[in-house]
């Protein structure tokens, strides 16, 4: 394998957002969302090239983190190229890794395509924004972009708490403080309970992985301030439900109330492979109206995304309405559409 470095610039020379480096595989990357060979010529890695490569890479606090947890996050930038996010880990007794490279400039909302009510969910003072999807759809460009605008044209005091940090954000018009898991706060449940004491207009979750940093970001968001988080969904909707059942029986209709009273709003994305080359983003996005809030409340989850439906006036729409704009202007294929649909029906040509 070439030097990590060659490898990079030939990543961004491709067109490719992933490296994917195994032991006994030349490195393969992703590039509009499938996995290929970088460079039919290269041979296999091996474990001593893999070993060297990334004891390179990695700071020594991060390479003595892998050898003791066989896993390990972090994230630099590139030659000012780029910002690199990567995981190293084990697998069969030998070292591996994924690189995911992110533009150092983060996109706008017309870039990504994100609906119009994006601009209005951020004008609130306060309450929960998810941004939902699979693996791999965007979530960390899509909040970035959205705190971006927020520093950009808000003068606030931002907070994140992230593992590792993604994109890096200037001081603009706002303050803005990132602190990285490991590095700067013991834990995310940690960060966000320090939060509440260093008067935060806006704090952005990377990802809301357990119960305490759920409970912490429902109840800052309770207490006035605006959150942004991530999580892992299929839908809108079952953002809500992952959420409850997070939580104990005797606790999940309480956590519903919360809920109820500070959603703002769930953006679910899907990547789509694009006509031509590259990706391009559908959006679902629910808008928290009473009726929606009083479905919360009651537990009616499965009668949310009717909601959705009704709610065009105020901004939601199903991931369906999305594909099919996408669809008509001729920026996706109809099975692409259908495939990424969990209600491939109402995709119409």
């Amino acid at each position: 394998m070439n030097s990590i470095e060659e490898t990079f610039a030939r990543l961004i020379e491709v067109g490719a957002s992933d490296l994917l480096m195994s032991c006994g595989s030349p490195p393969r990357i992703r590039r509009d969302g499938r996995v290929e060979v970088l460079d039919p010529n290269d041979e296999p890695l091996t474990p001593a090239e893999a070993e060297r490569l990334l004891k390179e890479l990695l700071a020594p606090a991060d390479w003595k983190f892998l050898q003791r947890r066989k896993q390990v996050d972090f994230a630099f930038t590139w030659r000012d190229a780029a910002r690199v996010r990567g995981n190293a880990y084990f697998q069969r007794d030998s070292l591996a890794a994924a690189f995911r490279l992110l533009p150092l400039q983060i996109p706008g909302f017309d870039i990504l395509g994100m609906p119009e009510v994006v601009h209005h969910l951020l004008e609130r003072h306060q309450g929960l924004i998810l941004v939902t999807g699979p693996t791999g759809s965007g979530k960390s460009t899509t909040q970035a972009s959205m705190l971006d605008h927020l520093n950009k044209t808000r003068p606030y005091h931002i907070i994140t708490i992230e593992d590792p940090i993604e994109y890096v954000h200037k001081h603009r018009l706002a303050i803005v403080d990132q602190r990285q898991v490991g590095d700067d706060t013991p834990s995310f449940a940690d960060g966000l309970r320090s939060a509440y004491r260093e008067d935060p207009d806006v704090v952005l979750i990377g990802e809301m992985r357990d119960l305490d940093t759920m409970q912490s970001a429902l109840t800052i968001a309770e207490s006035g301030h605006l959150v942004l988080a991530t999580l892992h969904t299929n839908d809108a909707p079952q953002a809500i439900n992952r959420v409850v059942d997070s939580f104990m029986g005797p606790q999940q209709q309480q956590v519903r109330v919360q809920l109820a009273g500070c959603l703002a709003g769930v953006i679910y994305q899907q990547l789509l492979p694009a006509i031509g080359g590259g990706r391009v983003a559908a959006y679902e996005v629910l808008v928290a109206n009473v009726a929606v809030r009083s479905m919360i409340k009651e537990g009616k989850i499965d009668q949310i995304r009717s909601m959705i439906q009704m709610g065009a006036r105020e901004g939601s729409q199903t991931l369906e309405r999305s594909l099919n704009q996408l669809l008509r202007a001729g920026m996706v294929t109809e099975q692409e559409a259908r495939g990424h649909s969990l209600y491939p029906s109402e995709i119409q040509v």
